[in-house]
């Protein structure tokens, strides 16, 4: 297994292929040769005295400082050391591992400078498995991600400290031993790199954290997407509500892509109810609460906006965003400022806001599967109220992580505090909506998989009548896991089970088995 880096072709499906089965990344050779064409240019330009940006000047407020070409050498080791300033918990190391593909990518186009070798221990660490240890906090999205990648890159030139990880999505992968760099480099017949001129510059001059995060987010948000319909689907089943508000030429007339896409979604999950079609005739509702009525048009525009976001990140994917910036068919080099990461910080803003709608109306379903103000679904779901308190707290548990995500969801993208002495006057804080979007995704997981486990207990108290061909799938998947809720249980423990098979993709798997989802 390979996977083949260019600077120009990554995806997220690259990316969940690379997450999840560990390729051998490697180098393709028309990257190889625009990394040697761009680093001759930058050797050419040293050896005649030009006066570059971060290659003989100092960074940020000292840019206005020359330095001799025999301190070359000593400037971008220097620039490693003392921008190594994060602080925080670590970055789980699946952001880290990305994070290095993601600088691997960017470099592979050929715009940066860096010399083969340098580039290509990154690429070895990739494949051995060594992933730096890197605080969480300390960028603030403006010249990218600085402190964050001046951590990556003390492993490489050998002062940092690194985790072993071959399984780096498993839980176990989180407490391997941490042992320094040096040490782990020698394990595997590894050198520690000497960074020659720009290299520093060029390895930390980037968005790869946020976009690491942001990567991941969109992944992980296709699919929560989907599991939000089928959790919806599970409590129009157990809430017995009608089906006549998905009906398609409702939503042909207010045609938002992702509207007509949800309600297409319920109607193939509820599809063959038996619990639907016993009460067709004489329901006496004329039309359900906002929270199942309104499930296409809510979850829809959270899907509009989760697929905006993942077309900013695949943008950001396979982009420049080094500086200065290296053209070597031109033979010249221009000084922007591609690392900005406004164009991230927005859209995970976004991104956050939009999943948090999923878990506030999940939760309002949860509260009206427990309130009791359903016939036919004793309160809380008890099956002997009152000796038992059934599912009332897992209610509770689903709003003091919904209300979390009204503070998450603050955008931290309108912020800025200047840095560098004024030099860096306008900062994005993208890493900080990264960290937060990442939270709210989790936070978001969980009520969805609360809402199928309580919806799943609704319609158990519907027996002997059936749900329909998806919903039904996801019941099984739930039930072969985790029991009906007769007397009060250790609740700490179903949540557990059912938040494995969320975060798994087992109910996911098992419905689209049976029915197409889009």
């Amino acid at each position: 297994m390979k996977l083949i880096i260019d600077g120009k072709t990554l995806t997220l499906d690259k990316i969940e292929y690379f997450l999840e089965h560990n390729p051998q990344v490697v180098l393709s050779k028309e990257s190889k040769a625009r990394v040697l064409k761009s680093r001759k240019l930058i050797d050419e330009w040293v050896e005649k005295g030009k006066t570059i940006y971060g290659v003989t000047t100092g960074f940020g407020g000292f840019s206005s400082v020359s330095i001799p070409v025999k301190d070359i050498e000593k400037l971008q080791e220097n620039l490693i050391i003392s921008h190594t300033a994060g602080v925080g918990e670590n970055l789980p190391p699946f952001i880290v591992k990305l994070m290095m593909l993601l600088r691997v990518n960017a470099l592979a186009s050929g715009y940066s400078g860096v010399r083969l070798e340098t580039l290509q221990l990154l690429i070895d660490m990739i494949n051995f498995h060594i992933i730096p240890v890197i605080p969480s906090q300390g960028s603030v999205g403006a010249s990218g991600d600085l402190a964050p990648l001046s951590h990556l890159v003390l492993a490489m030139i050998g002062k940092g400290d690194v985790q072993i990880i071959n399984n780096i999505l498993s839980e176990k992968g989180k407490h391997e031993r941490i042992i320094s760099s040096q040490r782990a480099l020698r394990k595997f017949g590894l050198k520690p790199v000497r960074l020659s001129a720009k290299e520093g510059l060029a390895l930390i001059n980037g968005t790869q954290m946020m976009t690491a995060y942001g990567a991941y987010i969109c992944i992980r948000a296709k699919k929560l997407i989907k599991l939000a319909d089928i959790s919806g689907a599970l409590s129009h089943e157990a809430l017995r509500a009608t089906d006549r508000a998905f009906d398609p030429r409702v939503h042909k007339l207010r045609p938002y892509p992702g509207q007509i896409e949800s309600a297409k979604n319920i109607l193939e999950l509820i599809k063959k109810s038996e619990i639907r079609d016993s009460h067709l005739q004489d329901d006496p509702r004329v039309q359900d609460s906002y929270s199942i009525r309104c499930i296409p048009q809510v979850h829809g525009a959270s899907r509009d906006a989760i697929n905006y976001v993942c077309s900013r990140i695949e943008i950001e994917l396979n982009s420049v965003n080094d500086n200065p910036i290296i053209f070597p068919d031109d033979k010249d080099y221009i000084s922007g400022g591609n690392f900005h990461g406004q164009p991230l910080a927005l859209p995970l803003d976004f991104m956050a806001i939009a999943l948090s709608e999923l878990a506030d109306i999940s939760e309002r379903r949860i509260d009206r599967l427990t309130n009791g103000s359903s016939e036919k679904l004793p309160k809380f779901l008890a099956a002997e109220g009152g000796l038992n308190s059934g599912y009332m707290i897992a209610q509770y548990t689903a709003a003091a992580l919904v209300s979390e995500n009204k503070v998450l969801s603050h955008p931290a993208s309108v912020d800025s505090i200047p840095t560098s002495a004024g030099k860096e006057d306008l900062n994005s804080m993208g890493s900080i909506s990264a960290t937060k979007c990442y939270r709210v995704l989790k936070n978001v997981q969980n009520v969805i998989a609360i809402e199928m486990l309580l919806a799943s207990q609704g319609i158990d108290f519907l027996k002997p009548l059936k749900c329909g061909v998806g919903t039904n799938a996801a019941f099984n998947t739930i039930r072969k896991n985790i029991p009906f809720l007769k007397r009060d249980r250790i609740l700490k423990n179903d949540l557990d089970k059912i938040l494995k098979l969320v975060g798994d993709n087992e109910i996911l798997k098992n419905v689209e088995r049976v029915v197409k989802l889009i």
